[in-house]
């Protein structure tokens, strides 16, 4: 094993894939949100459920229009 550290790597993927993982993990973190998905992950091998924060609705907008009439005219 490479005791150098991985932004000390001469592939430029190697280098720059830990910043995408970041991304990746935050984006999965965004999308859990969304969803209302629990995540899994490892932490020192121990298994730990992350539940994500409840999701506000948006109230009700507060003036409603009326319906469009129909095509003959009737409500």
């Amino acid at each position: 094993m490479n005791p150098q550290p991985i932004a000390a790597a001469r592939d430029a993927d190697l280098r720059l894939s830990v910043a995408a993982m970041h991304r990746a993990a935050q984006r999965a973190r965004e999308l859990a949100a969304q969803t209302g998905t629990a995540i899994v992950v490892s932490r020192h091998g121990v298994l730990q459920t992350i539940c994500p924060p409840a999701v506000v609705a948006a109230p009700a907008p507060a003036v409603q229009e009326p319906p469009a009439p129909c095509a003959d005219g009737q409500p």
